[in-house]
């Protein structure tokens, strides 16, 4: 009878070990899950791989959270100084640039703060806190919410009074809000091309090289979380980083208008399709 409880726990805990092996764990931010882009690339890499991915589509600051406690295998996220120390505190590893976009502000067409064709940033919101005009904030300590702040601390400016306001949302909620509220908002194109048919917002400000928004990709550290399921992390970085999947990202259109542009192998390599 014992022999067969040990055979039982063997088969248990081998079957549990290969649950976990064919799972990866991916944490990334809303824009790539908003946008449709992982809808498009995931089903790809599950045929090839064999594993499956768990998406937890959250904003880059609980992303970079949820590695640092090892409840993620692999994180694609869009805030590079972040990343930078994510990965100098020992938490990441091999780290690589995969694509970007850009951040733009909409807003009403109505356009009270004036700001409409304004290539600088910095003067837009300076324009929006001047006139009151009411602006949401995803307030999530997402890369598009650390982008924001960072624009703000450069024109020496604290936000707050009735007409900032404080979603703690994902970009596509914040959206909504921001078109029902007739209100500004920082957002990044992919997800703002991938919800403007249903927006009666504008794109008012861009152009401005502050607004570059690029994304990286990362292994958790095994050394630290020994259940990390790192053979299928790198696994998904390297196709990530394969021309082949570069491909799908440069291809990648909501009514002709690209949304992402890939980094990690030399544009001149993909087709132009």
């Amino acid at each position: 009878m014992k022999k067969i409880h040990i055979i039982l726990s063997t088969v248990l805990l081998f079957t549990s070990t290969n649950i976990h092996a064919d799972i990866l764990r991916l944490a990334t931010t809303t824009s790539t899950e908003n946008s449709g882009l992982l809808k498009v690339l995931i089903p790809v890499f599950e045929k090839r791989s064999g594993h499956k991915v768990h998406v937890i589509a959250v904003g880059t600051g609980k992303a970079l959270r949820m590695g640092e406690a090892g409840d993620a295998d692999v994180l694609l996220v869009h805030s590079r100084k972040a990343e930078d120390k994510f990965i100098a505190d020992g938490h990441g590893i091999n780290h690589r640039s995969i694509m970007y976009n850009d951040f733009v502000i909409v807003g009403p067409d109505e356009d009270p703060a004036g700001i409409h064709g304004e290539r600088n940033s910095v003067t837009a919101l300076k324009k929006i806190s001047l006139s009151n005009s009411l602006f949401i904030s995803r307030g999530d300590n997402s890369g598009t919410h650390k982008k924001e702040l960072a624009l703000w601390k450069i024109a020496k400016l604290n936000p707050e009074g009735k007409w900032y306001r404080e979603a703690g949302q994902g970009m596509g909620k914040v959206l909504q809000i921001s078109n029902e509220l007739s209100a500004y908002t920082l957002t990044d194109r992919g997800t703002w091309l991938s919800s403007m048919a249903t927006s009666s917002l504008k794109v008012l400000v861009e152009g401005d090289k502050r607004l570059f928004n690029p994304y990286g990709i990362m292994a958790v550290n095994p050394d630290k979380y020994h259940d990390i399921n790192y053979i299928a992390a790198m696994s998904f970085i390297a196709w990530l980083t394969s021309p082949s999947a570069q491909q799908q990202i440069a291809d990648y259109r909501i009514n002709n208008k690209v949304l992402f542009t890939p980094m990690a192998i030399k544009n001149r390599q993909l087709s132009k399709r």
